[in-house]
């Protein structure tokens, strides 16, 4: 893009004033230029690293304190090179990497990510989950699902997987277990004609006229059913009715049987996010304006952040770990969200982040809760809080 080897602009003076009054300093921007690019090794492909060197023309800095990442100059592309359209790197930032290790997902567990895309999390689970378990995701916007479903083919990971257009403060589907006897789940497709079969990307011929008749709307609403429009062989779906699938169940049912772990990585105000930041400067300051300083937008955005986290606690089982992100540095957007969700959420219970111990960060407002910085980090910001579901 012309122009991107350039120093950013001087930020504008209302979002200085909107960074002033969040009580965030404004020369955290100051490191933007200067924070580094990442990658994340898809694991097994260790042997690709001089590769990449020789194709970047740089050195791959490895991250002590985050597995499998590495760290590039700032002005570096990956989109063009092999190993990337190969889908051996994964490009991610270091602060993104460190909410999902927080999450501590081991073997077997079922995940459900509430707010899915891009997708570069969500890869990062399925790495870490192995041979067994699964993984949901769930996000409002259909184009922007439709992106993760592209990623999870690329690299190969879509198996135990299942995608759900759906909004996240009323989403109910819980996991599923994988029927491993695979004889009777046949003889079973053949006696029920209504059960899903293995995925296809070839939608029925009546739903597309449909579609095409009405047009698809990108955002859905919380009245709206949740659509499948991914699911892999081991992701609990095939042999399923819709009936099955889609079972509404009591919180005490959910509590027993809902997720593992969960994440939520709300969306935004982004105003902690470098490249964000970044592109305003190419988009305009009058985006940054209606997307990050409208006050009405943020009220809104607290009321949907504070939703998201409640449903997603709803949906974790007994004993389960839920992890909430946002790359606002905002108060308002984080421990002014977790101070409200704690009051009205008894069950819920803030838990130390070991892996923090290590991470280049800086704690919260709020005890147990952590917060990453340009400046601090060399990473875009995020705050990242922990929770565990008590039993009660």
């Amino acid at each position: 893009m012309e122009g991107e080897d350039a120093a950013m602009a001087p930020l504008p003076e209302a979002f200085v004033h909107f960074l002033e009054a969040n009580g965030i300093d404004p020369t955290l921007y100051n490191a933007i230029d200067s924070t580094p690019r990442y990658i994340r090794l898809k694991p097994g492909r260790e042997a690709c690293i001089e590769e990449v060197e020789a194709e970047v023309k740089c050195n791959l800095e490895k991250l002590e304190w985050l597995p499998g990442f590495f760290s590039l100059p700032p002005r570096v592309q990956i989109a063009g090179s092999r190993a990337y359209r190969e889908g051996k790197i994964y490009g991610i930032d270091a602060a993104s990497g460190a909410a999902v290790m927080a999450l501590n997902v081991s073997p077997g567990d079922h995940v459900l990510d509430l707010c899915a895309a891009p997708g570069a999390k969500l890869c990062m689970i399925l790495d870490l989950l192995g041979d067994s378990g699964s993984v949901t995701g769930v996000d409002a916007a259909r184009h922007r699902l439709a992106a993760c479903r592209t990623m999870l083919q690329k690299y190969m990971l879509g198996d135990q997987c299942r995608l759900f257009v759906a909004d996240g403060t009323s989403f109910s589907v819980i996991p599923t277990r994988f029927r491993s006897d695979c004889q009777s789940c046949e003889s079973g497709l053949e006696e029920r004609g209504d059960v899903f079969k293995e995925w296809t990307s070839r939608r029925p011929w009546k739903e597309r006229k449909r579609a095409s008749k009405n047009g698809t709307p990108q955002l859905v609403s919380s009245s709206q059913p949740p659509e499948l429009i991914y699911y892999g062989q081991r992701s609990g779906v095939v042999g399923l009715t819709k009936g099955e699938l889609f079972k509404t169940l009591s919180d005490n049912e959910i509590a027993k049987n809902g997720y593992d772990k969960v994440l939520v990585d709300a969306e935004c105000t982004h105003d902690g996010s470098v490249k964000h930041i970044q592109k305003f400067e190419h988009w305009g300051w009058r985006t940054l304006q209606r997307r990050v300083l409208d006050a009405e937008r943020t009220d809104d955005l607290h009321s949907l952040q504070l939703g998201l986290l409640t449903n997603g606690f709803r949906l974790l089982k007994v004993g389960g770990s839920l992890v909430y992100s946002t790359c606002s540095l905002t108060v308002a957007q984080n421990e002014d969200v977790v101070e409200q969700f704690l009051k009205e959420n008894r069950t819920a219970e803030l838990t130390e982040i070991d892996a923090a111990r290590n991470w280049p960060c800086k704690g919260g407002c709020l005890p147990k809760t952590w917060r990453f910085d340009p400046l601090t980090s060399r990473t875009s910001g995020l705050f990242i809080a922990k929770f565990t579901k008590l039993v009660i």
